[in-house]
């Protein structure tokens, strides 16, 4: 058509632009790679050979986001031309009809034919900024995550070095008979709540905002593990907390990876973003609830295990002896409370991106982000 604008191609751009851009590319590029590998090597050194599966586990999550990109690229052009109905492009939008998203105001291949686009070029260079942006932000989540557990545990190098001392040998001697009430771990678990499903979980719920693990549990917990994995010699030499550390870098090579099923909650959580779903009212509370529900049963675990002694005898010798069991968890399978946090860190990095790019796209106040209520809930809440 005479008047109509086109874009450059290759034909009519310098070859010199053309070589400037990809020196610049794969310049940032053998960067990014060499930057990786000091960062394994350096792993490797340290032996965390945990860190080191999940940084490899990273780098194939990142391929695969890339290789989605490079496909986007491939097939874009063909995507662009897919016609569907009206009625069928009119619908689900994220933003209402007469907004500014209104695709009678841009260019529609298909409108000769009486149609819609399923999806036009620019929506889908678009999708590869939102695919980085997500990835970028899982990333930046579990990373997040882990240091946060690992600063936690700091607290624990205290207790832990308090187990070799002659005053916590002398106060747990194992010759000494105690009611189980009685004893530091019964004196916090066993109560009258304790025995009442309902009050249970509901002490237990208020209790992960104060102290979700406390000197008493923890001892208590690392007196039953030596008990029941190791000789008895062994109670004063064995450093659990680095155990507990060894075994959250072996549980952050599952975090940081993005299963199937995740892949489809975050199809599902796109669609959400639709106009009249007021998804900006709920799909942020989502990951709230599920982590609290997993604070609690983990809190709840831990009585359960206080109440157990007890169910063995009124008195103990020596110090309280937990036993743990797969029959406590869901479904008896602990690694679903893995899974349920694995859950939580991509839906928060999938609302922190969503944030991110429509900021960067569309700016704010936005048809995404129309009021400091929507923004407020989804930074607060993530």
């Amino acid at each position: 058509m005479a008047g109509e604008s086109k874009e450059l191609t290759l034909q009519e751009t310098p070859t010199w632009a053309v070589a400037v851009i990809c020196f610049i590319l794969v310049a940032i590029s053998i960067m990014v790679e060499f930057l990786i590998h000091l960062l394994a090597s350096w792993l490797k050194k340290k032996r965390k050979q945990a860190l080191h599966d999940a940084l490899e586990k990273i780098k194939a999550e990142l391929m695969l986001l890339g290789f989605i990109s490079l496909l986007l690229t491939v097939v874009q052009d063909p995507i662009s031309k897919i016609c569907i109905p009206k009625s069928a492009g009119r619908s689900w939008h994220p933003c209402r009809e007469n907004d500014e998203l209104d695709g009678e105001k841009f260019i529609n291949p298909c409108q000769a034919k009486g149609k819609s686009q399923l999806v036009s070029e620019k929506g889908l260079h678009e999708l590869h900024i939102f695919i980085f942006m997500l990835a970028a932000f899982h990333v930046l989540y579990c990373i997040t995550t882990l240091g946060l557990g690992r600063l936690k545990m700091r607290v624990w190098k205290a207790w832990e070095d308090e187990t070799k001392t002659l005053e916590y040998t002398y106060h747990n001697d194992p010759d000494r008979f105690r009611f189980a009430r009685d004893t530091s771990f019964g004196r916090r678990h066993l109560h009258f709540w304790s025995k009442s499903p309902i009050l249970l979980w509901i002490v237990c719920f208020f209790r992960q905002f104060f102290a979700s693990v406390t000197k008493v549990d923890y001892l208590a917990l690392r007196h039953g593990f030596i008990t029941a994995h190791l000789a008895p010699q062994n109670h004063t030499t064995f450093d659990f907390r680095s155990y507990i550390k060894r075994s959250l870098e072996e549980d952050f090579k599952v975090v940081v990876g993005i299963s199937p099923i995740i892949w489809l909650f975050a199809v599902l959580f796109l669609m959400s973003n639709t106009h009249g779903w007021h998804s900006y009212l709920w799909l942020p509370f989502i990951p709230l609830a599920v982590i609290l529900l997993v604070g609690t049963k983990l809190q709840v675990i831990i009585t359960k295990m206080g109440l157990r002694i007890q169910e063995r005898g009124d008195v103990v010798k020596g110090t309280p002896v937990v036993e743990t069991g797969d029959h406590l968890f869901w479904f008896n399978r602990p690694r679903l409370l893995l899974y349920l946090i694995q859950f939580v860190l991509f839906q928060n990095a999938f609302q922190m991106a969503f944030f991110a790019f429509t900021w960067y796209k569309y700016g704010v106040p936005s048809c995404f982000h129309k009021g400091p209520k929507d923004i407020a809930i989804r930074l607060s809440v993530g």
